[in-house]
């Protein structure tokens, strides 16, 4: 079989090709009607993708005039990608692109459509089983893309032959390539890539090759302008000591005690670190599976094991309400899947995707020197972090962006953190060099956009303008 590297190296070369003369197409574009439901159908030439959705479903997005398109992308035989694509809701036509994509690995960004930034969100409380108008969603100033992946994520469906972070990226770049060929109005507009959570592996992974595929004139070139990561997944070694670090000393409770935290140390420099340095420094999947099996079982897992408080926000008890699911059971009534042209059902986190990046070893791998790389680029950088968050903490978020090889590295390192406000509130704390920004959002926890969704959207479009986030 061969390699996800060669096989993409061959569409890439097409691709080139293709974009080389765009007088010339043979792309395919035609609709069908199945049920009462019209799809589009546009097929890529270039890549071999095909695309398949409906127009304004009347799904989440009720603002009138503002469009949506819901459906798959074919990235490979049996090989069904979902997305949906929101209008930004002013100025549709010059307003930058944003791909949004939630972590895992292997959880669906339904997640951060309608519980975080998304145009519609919904309510505490059973009751509530229709979502309601936000009016923070991240299309207020960006045309906003969705992606479920890697395939079995979500709605995607079909063979998933993804198994680590850097074997989801091309699948990621083929997606955007065959978007902006039955999309052309939004080639060469500004491009952002906003994730959280694993996304501290996906955002820098994502946007390297991105940028490698542009220096390579693959395809159609992709003008990435900003990365967001918030509450991210990136270095193993800097963020397995965190957990410790910030399970003694946050500032909402102590979930150990000092004579804890010092065996809880004491575990980290014996067995926890040697075997992520083995990982480092062998590659092998055996040593990096054994790196994540050994790291659960003498740091997460006893510091989570019948603790009676949530690991995305310790404020709250370990049955947590907040984030709302009542989005979940939505997305499989009958009359919404149809609407949207999904052709499958709904998986929030299924355990087979995740499994295939536990076989690689993906987790203790670190995306730091990726991150490096992207930062050092001038590519617009924002590392950001709720509070109260436990799982991807900010403490160890700010020794990894401490530790971004760049060249404002010294000056970002040696700097303290000051307020942020928003409207003259402070809502953190925050210090940028260049075109890196670090921020510590008070009061929210993994989701931040759920939790501060008024400073979540200033950070976005502050980002997205390719500048430093600044108070206001």
């Amino acid at each position: 079989m061969r390699s996800l590297i060669s096989l993409f190296a061959s569409a890439t070369a097409l691709a080139g090709a293709a974009f080389a003369a765009p007088t010339i197409t043979h792309d395919k574009r035609s609709m069908v009607e199945r049920e009462g439901v019209v799809y589009n159908v546009f097929e890529h030439a270039a890549t071999g993708a095909r695309l398949e959705f409906v127009n304004n479903s009347g799904i989440c997005e009720t603002t009138p005039g503002v469009n949506q398109y819901s459906g798959y992308l074919s990235v490979g035989t049996n090989m069904n990608m979902w997305f949906w694509f929101f209008e930004a809701r002013q100025n549709p036509a010059t307003a930058p692109l944003t791909a949004w994509f939630n972590g895992g690995p292997g959880c669906s960004s339904m997640i951060g459509l309608f519980q975080e930034n998304g145009p519609c969100k919904f309510k505490v409380g059973s009751a509530n089983t229709t979502p309601i108008n936000n009016t923070y969603s991240f299309n207020n100033y960006a045309n906003m893309i969705y992606v479920d992946q890697p395939i079995g994520v979500g709605f995607s469906y079909g063979t998933d032959d993804v198994t680590s972070t850097v074997t989801a990226a091309p699948y990621v770049w083929k997606l955007i390539q065959a978007f902006y060929a039955s999309f052309p109005q939004y080639e060469s507009r500004d491009f952002g890539i906003f994730t959280e959570s694993y996304g501290g592996h996906y955002g820098p992974e994502f946007a390297k090759y991105i940028q490698d595929q542009n220096k390579a004139n693959a395809g159609e070139a992709i003008n990435l302008v900003a990365l967001g990561i918030n509450n991210g997944w990136f270095d193993a070694e800097i963020q397995e000591k965190a957990y410790v670090q910030y399970s003694y000393n946050n500032t909402y409770k102590p979930l150990i005690t000092s004579s804890q935290y010092t065996q809880y140390m004491n575990s980290f420099q014996q067995q926890c670190l040697p075997a992520i340095q083995s990982c480092a420094s062998k590659g092998t999947n055996s040593a990096c599976q054994k790196a994540d099996n050994t790291c659960s079982q003498t740091i997460e897992g006893p510091l989570t094991n019948n603790a009676n408080f949530d690991v995305y926000d310790i404020r709250a008890p370990s049955n947590d309400p907040e984030p709302p699911e009542n989005y979940a059971t939505y997305l499989t009534r009958s009359d919404v899947v149809k609407a949207i042209g999904a052709k499958s059902t709904y998986q929030e986190c299924p355990d087979a995707p995740y499994n295939k990046f536990a076989t690689t070893g993906d987790s203790p791998r670190s995306f730091l020197d990726e991150l490096s790389d992207v930062v050092s680029t001038g590519l617009t950088t924002l590392i950001w972090a709720g509070d109260a968050d436990w799982i991807c903490n900010w403490f160890g978020g700010l020794d990894v962006a401490n530790a971004i090889s760049y060249s404002g590295q010294s000056a970002f390192k040696s700097k303290a953190l000051v307020p942020y406000n928003v409207n003259g509130k402070e809502g953190g704390t925050f210090k940028t060099q260049g075109n890196l920004s670090f921020l510590r959002v008070y009061a929210a926890g993994h989701e931040v956009p759920y939790y501060q969704p008024a400073l979540a959207l200033q950070v976005f479009i502050q980002t997205m303008k390719k500048g430093a986030i600044a108070s206001t």
